[in-house]
């Protein structure tokens, strides 16, 4: 029997990833406590230490932006990030950078790198000269008698949605072409019994048939790593949010959902050969553990965060000013049907902040609820949750043109003969915040219509828009470079950058007016006629 337990071996592995800066259970825009959160899933951490306690534990990246608590971290806390504090508490083996890890500019990301009792993976990204940019590609454990590597990697798209200031030291190589190179050089120089790859980037295909499930830009790669590269036994996945456990091509997949709503687990047993020498997989299972209402946070992670998170609340239900109450937005879908005082609102700030004529901004979260009577921070901070800054590009007519036709794409006829959310911004992965609203044009768009002729009518200034006329357009940065698939801004001339979140230019915005009136000139919408 002793001979018998000494052939065979499990390993487990647990993997978080697109945690967001969410430590405490709380929902910031009700205070109600929620089964999310690192602080949760350190419970069940702690439950699997206790049957295993030689686990490798790992977080996939987009670690420390996201949250309130994350965006109070960085503009008014002291000492190590809390999501760092917590991963340090938690005796994480490693981590991978995401891409919101570049959101704050790379001081605060080799800070935060520092702070790391951990190592960080990253075989892909460079600096300038070809050396590792920061972190080491890849770490390799002894579990038991079983060598692990880990090798991590993260999507090479960055360069297309981030301010250029915050990476202008580093090259991202291609990912994929990255994971087939050092597997190769792992399984050659290392020659470890099981080699994961952890990557920040999700699936560009249909896990059950292999068709394509989105545009293959190259930002998402997972399958073709599957697919392509030999020699990979678990692929930790993430970016998307998608909730996912299964085995593409023989390779045991996960990824965890976001704000540490699920954590990944991978199961795997191994066994000894005759000699002795190597140990071979013989099984392997990838689930996804959940915590639920009833899941107690962790205490020692509470305690960790505890100061910081009784400052975040106290500082977001601080009032910053007051509306004439039509600022309230009930559905997204009616918000995008036909324009609101609240996309007004954004649209016009964004014109004030950069001298510009036109702009266009896009509603960035489906639980956005406009401002009330009374505007705090938390309700500039849950309506804009990502560290976005803007960019005036130099655009012709017709580029604005293309753009609203990219922007119709969003809404298909549905079976009732009202407009309806095409799938393809809802699977794989939720993109509303593909769909954009103009300000300083007229515009309707007839979904009606056939892909490339749902501008009804563009105008400008009264008149109908010239192909050739050139107008400056504020945007934010990531739509800036293209992202969403608006190819059309790719190369464009960058007018101007405005090197302030929008969240702040918001809060600014209020607090110097104090009151803000309901406006709304109509200035578009969206129909169906045949």
């Amino acid at each position: 029997m002793g001979l018998e337990k000494k052939r065979r071996q499990t390993v487990t592995i647990l993997a978080t990833s697109d945690i967001h800066g969410y430590i405490y259970p709380t929902d910031y825009r009700s205070k109600d406590e929620r089964p999310l959160g690192l602080a949760k899933l350190a419970t069940l951490i702690r439950k699997e230490r206790l049957g295993d306690p030689d686990l490798l534990l790992l977080d996939n990246g987009d670690l420390i932006q996201g949250s309130p608590l994350a965006a109070y971290a960085v503009k008014r806390g002291e000492g190590a990030h809390p999501a760092v504090a917590t991963l340090n508490e938690l005796g994480y083996d490693a981590a991978v950078p995401g891409n919101h890890e570049f959101n704050y500019g790379p001081d605060l990301l080799r800070r935060v790198m520092n702070e790391s009792a951990f190592p960080w993976l990253s075989a892909g990204i460079t600096d300038k000269a070809g050396g590792p940019a920061f972190g080491v590609p890849y770490i390799v454990k002894k579990i038991g008698e079983v060598k692990v590597a880990v090798l991590g990697v993260t999507t090479h798209y960055i360069p297309h949605w981030e301010n250029p200031a915050h990476i202008r030291d580093w090259v991202f190589g291609d990912a994929l072409e990255t994971v087939k190179r050092w597997v190769l050089r792992i399984r050659a120089d290392v020659r470890p019994d099981v080699l994961i790859v952890a990557y920040h980037g999700g699936f560009e295909r249909d896990l059950a048939t292999g068709e394509p499930a989105e545009r293959l830009t190259g930002e998402n790669q997972a399958y073709a790593m599957c697919a392509e590269v030999e020699g990979i036994d678990v692929l930790i996945t993430g970016h998307q949010h998608r909730l996912e456990a299964s085995e593409v091509n023989g390779v045991a997949i996960v990824q965890p959902g976001c704000n540490g709503q699920a954590m990944g687990k991978i199961t795997l047993e191994l066994e000894r050969d005759e000699a002795g020498r190597r140990w071979a997989i013989r099984g392997k299972r990838a689930e996804l553990l959940k915590p639920e209402a009833e899941t107690a946070p962790d205490a020692a992670v509470l305690a960790l965060c505890r100061t910081l998170e009784e400052r975040t609340q106290r500082w977001l239900d601080e009032p910053i000013g007051r509306t004439d109450g039509g600022l309230r937005l009930s559905s997204p879908l009616a918000c995008r049907l036909a324009e609101h005082p609240f996309i007004e609102f954004v649209n016009r700030v964004q014109m004030e902040a950069a001298g510009a004529s036109v702009s266009c901004t896009a509603l960035l979260n489906e639980a956005s609820a406009g401002f009330g009577e009374v505007i705090t921070r938390r309700d500039v901070l849950t309506n804009f949750m990502y560290p976005n800054t803007l960019a005036v590009l130099r655009l012709t007519g017709a580029d604005i043109r293309a753009a609203l036709e990219q922007t119709a794409h969003y809404f298909i006829v549905g079976p009732d003969g009202q407009p309806a959310v095409n799938p393809a911004y809802l699977e794989p992965k939720a993109q509303h915040y593909n769909y954009d609203m103009w300000e300083g044009i007229e515009y309707v768009l007839n979904i009606a219509k056939s892909a490339g002729s749902r501008v009804r009518f563009l105008r400008y200034r009264g008149e109908d828009l010239p192909d050739d006329l050139v107008l400056d357009v504020v945007m934010n940065n990531y739509r800036a470079g293209g992202g969403g698939d608006y190819d059309m801004f790719k190369g464009k001339e960058v007018v101007r950058e405005i090197q302030i979140d929008t969240a702040d230019l918001i809060e600014a915005y209020i607090t110097e007016r104090g009151t803000i009136s309901t406006v709304c000139n109509h200035n578009w919408k969206v129909i169906v006629e045949g």
